[in-house]
């Protein structure tokens, strides 16, 4: 019998040997995805509502609209919360159909370094435009 009671189970003799099973960070990903979910809905409504209302604006406009303080930072966590679902999403998509790890690793950390990239160039133009007038 196993000296430790808690490795007995599902595991197979060579999975506990080397150490391999659940890192236990399955459900605490699934629920901060879906929380994020949750924050991103609320966002894009608001968003699509003012786009809808800027529709035939002028330039003048929609930078003075961009500049309000209320719609700069909700555009700023739009943002943020915009390229991290994205890359959150994307990881998922990888991790089920890539079955390199090297590969996987290599292509999440550039989906993850091009939704940075971009979006701190998006967080950017609205700082600019925010602090401009």
């Amino acid at each position: 019998m196993a000296a430790n009671q808690s490795d007995v189970g599902f595991r197979s003799s060579l999975g506990r040997v080397r150490g391999l099973g659940s890192a236990r960070t399955g459900a605490e990903h699934w629920v901060s995805y879906r929380l994020l979910s949750a924050a991103y809905v609320p966002l894009l409504l608001w968003f699509i509502i003012a786009v809808v209302g800027l529709t035939g604006a002028d330039h003048a406009t929609v930078t003075a609209w961009i500049a309000k303080p209320l719609n700069a930072v909700l555009l700023l966590l739009l943002i943020g919360v915009t390229f991290h679902h994205a890359a959150y999403g994307m990881q998922e998509i990888y991790e089920d159909y890539i079955h390199g790890k090297l590969a996987k690793t290599a292509v999440i950390g550039l989906t993850r370094g091009a939704c940075l990239v971009l979006a701190v160039a998006s967080a950017f133009s609205v700082l600019k435009i925010a602090f401009a007038g």
